[in-house]
């Protein structure tokens, strides 16, 4: 129904990613900001060193699926 951005991010450690406190924290931060006029999904891929940022959204959506993606690479570089 509205606008779908899905960004591939090439990490080391899928794990790591996907079990820090912050990934989840800015999730949530970008639900809330939609105000339920949008979705965001990261998750791991199950066969490649990739986590998928997919965000779907009314308006914003592929500024908000950016900011995930370079948080998830930076937090794979930690």
């Amino acid at each position: 129904m509205y606008p779908q951005v899905l960004l591939n991010v090439r990490v080391e450690d899928k794990a790591k990613v996907m079990g820090h406190p912050r990934l989840k924290e800015a999730v949530q931060e970008a639900e809330r900001r939609f105000g339920g006029l949008g979705r965001v999904n990261v998750r791991p891929s199950g066969t490649e060193p990739v986590v998928r940022v997919m965000v779907e959204a009314k308006e914003g959506a592929e500024a908000v699926a950016q900011e995930l993606a370079h948080l998830v690479a930076a937090l794979d570089r930690e």
